[in-house]
């Protein structure tokens, strides 16, 4: 058991260190969102309200 301590180590930081990478990208998707509500709130904007892709001139180019 002692010569697979080595892997037990490393399998233990991995997990620790994904779940950690996990959590942040999962906290800072979260916080994009509540900006991009806030945002809406603040201009009365609903999410539709803009172009729909390919409908405005631009979107040619």
């Amino acid at each position: 058991m002692a010569e697979h301590f080595g892997w037990i180590e490393i399998l233990f930081t991995a997990t620790v260190a994904l779940g950690f990478g996990v959590y942040q990208l999962w906290s800072v998707n979260r916080e994009i969102a509540k900006d991009k509500e806030r945002e809406l709130e603040k201009t009365g904007d609903s999410p539709a309200s803009g172009n729909a892709v390919g409908e405005h001139e631009l979107d040619d180019r």
